[in-house]
């Protein structure tokens, strides 16, 4: 078997580019999956895989070899100095996999939506996804100004959430917020409700805001419900993954859980 050792080698470059780079991610739309568990993710939820990336030691492992089976995708082997190059992981994990991102689904005008308002952290930007994930969100719209939904670092945080929900990139939120057909709800300071004084049935539309600014002016007058999670003095936020997981699942505490559709 062939194993690519070098750094000249155009797949190695192609996979570098998306590695590192958002403009070739959004150019190409492809990204990369780091490790056995969001491979995994992707094939249990029927994601197609373009190409596997494996190193010898990874390909040995049967866990690994398994999953190369299930996928059914062409493998290449990479030198495991070369594939370490494409991961961020202090100890890689052995398997790559290249898959081709979903395009932008139309926004919807019910359900339960959540609103990414310029949330820049990666870390924090997966660990929402995934609580969206767990509460039954039915589309998540990011802002333009957002961490790239489709990088590694989110994908890692993500941990799968990514193949479970409606995912719409670079949106128009005051548009969406516009055309909603049901209340729009932010966590804010001004003129607020005890989050559990609130009544979320219904359709809804929750707005968490950036780190350090909170919600954009624009969208917070938009905004029909007020929101406001109570604290002990001395503290007036929380990390916005957080104040996002309090609310969704207050409102899943009042109406119950159903899927993501």
């Amino acid at each position: 078997m062939e194993i690519i050792q070098s750094r000249h080698n155009p797949l190695f470059k192609q996979l570098h580019k998306l590695a590192t780079q958002r403009r070739e991610r959004l150019k190409t739309q492809q990204t990369l999956l780091d490790g056995a568990h969001l491979l995994a993710s992707a094939l249990d939820a029927l994601w197609p895989i373009a190409q596997l990336i494996v190193t010898e030691g990874g390909l040995a492992e049967a866990e690994l070899a398994t999953l190369c089976r299930r996928s059914g995708a062409p493998v290449v082997v990479f030198d495991a100095a070369l594939f370490k190059e494409l991961t961020e992981l202090p100890s890689p994990t052995g398997v790559l996999a290249l898959i081709n991102v979903a395009a932008s689904p139309p926004m919807r005008r019910d359900g339960l939506c959540l609103l990414l308002d310029g949330v820049q952290d990666p870390g924090n930007v997966g660990s929402i996804l995934r609580t969206a994930a767990a509460a039954g969100v039915d589309q998540v719209l990011l802002s333009p100004g957002c961490a790239d939904v489709w990088s590694p670092k989110v994908l890692r945080a993500g941990m799968g959430a990514h193949f479970l929900l409606n995912l719409v990139e670079r949106a128009d939120l005051q548009a969406f917020a516009t055309a909603f057909q049901g209340r729009i709800a932010a966590t804010l300071l001004d003129a607020s409700i005890d989050l559990y004084a609130a009544d979320l049935a219904g359709d809804l539309a929750l707005v968490v805001g950036a780190e350090g600014h909170g919600v954009s002016p624009g969208l917070a007058a938009l905004a029909t419900l007020r929101l406001r999670i109570p604290m002990a003095a001395g503290l007036e936020s929380l990390n916005v993954g957080a104040a996002a997981a309090i609310c969704l699942f207050e409102r899943v505490r009042q109406v119950g859980i159903r899927p993501a559709l």
